[in-house]
Parts: structure tokens; sequence; C-alpha cells
């Protein structure tokens, strides 16, 4: 019995294991938890194609698996978290009961993002539309950055059930949106050919050393803008 073969799923099953965890600790409320295991999820999300790549096993078992697991921790969690937002933005006196449920349509984008990007062989280096794990860390700092931050105006924001729909519109089209953002991986060491990803990673430490949990989804937004920049402008000049 071939052990190696078996690792990569191994790490695939407890990626969905952290996904199951984090949507018992949206359900208790305990945002700050979830996130912790998703971002746990993600980590082994990126092992298991490593080790799979590594010990040349990969499999359609695999790809399928992997979708599957990335559904929960990445699809399901953060819809939730949108439920749990809204409901929690609910106007008690006129109370729409509906809408609380709309968050769930990022679940619904993040399905049809995952089953596309298994038959899609355009992504293979590089992106198009934003990667659901990347969407989950972005919806799931959203109470975060509300229960941490002093700001009044961030507060108003985050507790408006409009804002938050549009939020939630918006992740759904961005993950399917027809927009490549760059490849994070650094093929070589040469400044010239990184220099994208470097400018993107030193702004992203930044962001997060000086914002903390609000610098979590400025980080998601800088990666889209730069992205969008590059595509326009800068890989004629200099990319």
């Amino acid at each position: 019995m071939d052990i190696k073969k078996h690792i990569p799923n191994l790490i695939t099953l407890l990626n969905l294991f952290c996904g199951c965890i984090a949507v018992v600790f949206v359900a208790e409320l305990n945002f700050e938890m979830a996130f912790y295991f998703v971002c746990l999820g993600i980590f082994l999300d990126f092992f298991d194609g490593f080790f799979a790549r590594l010990f040349k096993v990969s499999s359609p078992l695999g790809l399928q698996l992997d979708s599957l697991a990335d559904m929960v921790t990445s699809g399901i969690v953060p819809g939730y978290v949108m439920f749990s937002l809204l409901l929690k933005a609910q106007d008690s006196a006129a109370p729409l009961l509906i809408v609380p449920y709309l968050g769930f349509i990022i679940t619904l984008g993040s399905c049809y993002r995952l089953a596309n990007f298994n038959i899609d062989t355009r992504q293979t280096d590089s992106f198009i539309g934003l990667p659901t794990p990347a969407n989950a860390l972005f919806i799931l700092s959203l109470p975060l950055v509300l229960e941490y931050s002093d700001s009044l105006v961030i507060f108003e924001i985050l507790s408006n059930k409009w804002i938050l729909l549009v939020i939630t519109l918006f992740s759904a089209y961005i993950l399917n949106a027809e927009i490549p953002l760059f490849s994070l991986k650094i093929k070589n060491f040469t400044f010239k050919k990184n220099a994208l990803q470097v400018v993107f990673l030193t702004l992203a430490v930044l962001l997060l050393v000086f914002f903390q949990y609000l610098g979590i989804p400025l980080v998601i937004i800088t990666y889209v803008l730069l992205s969008v920049i590059n595509n326009k402008f800068l890989k004629k000049i200099v990319f």
C-alpha cells in the first residue's frame, strides 16, 4: 500500500474538518475562532496541492475532493457569516425576513466558481476572478473589524443591511468575474520579473501591521485593484 498517495487527500479532509468546526463557531457567533479555523483550512488547502505535486500523486479524485472541502471552508462558512451579519443588522421594527438569507448568495457564487475552476484550463499559474479562500478571508474579517474597530463610521457601514447586501452581491460577482488576477508565485529571484508581487506583498504586510483585522479586506481589495491596473496599464509598460 502506497501511503504517499493518500497524504494529500488526508490533508484535504483536514481542511474540510476545519471548515466544519468553523461552521459550529459561526453558529455560536464566535467569529474570531471561525476565522482562525478557516485560516487553518486555507493553509491546509495550500499544502494538499503541494504534497500532491511533490509525491507526483495528483488525481481526479484529489481535484474533486479539494473543491468539495473548499465548498465548506470557503463557501458555506462565509455565506453563514454574512447571514449572521445581516440578521444582526435587521431593523426589528420593519423586518424583511428574507434579507439575512440573501447572505448565502456568497455560497452560491463560491459553488459556481469552484465547479468552473475544475474545468477552466486557463487558471493554472494565475487566477481569473477572486479565489474562494481570498473571498472567505474578506468576508470573515468583517465581523472582526466590526467588533474591534473603534470607528463609528466603520460600525455604521458594517451594521447597514443594504451595504452588507452590496458586499454580498459584489462578492459573488468578483468570484466569477472575467478579471485576470496576477499570480503570487515567485518562480525566480529577479526583481524585474517579480516587481508586482514584491510591491503587493510589501503593501500587504504594512496594511496588516498597521490596520490588523481591517487590513485583511484592504489587502484583498489592493490585490484586485493592482491586478486591474496591471491588466490595463503596467503590463504594457513594465511587466
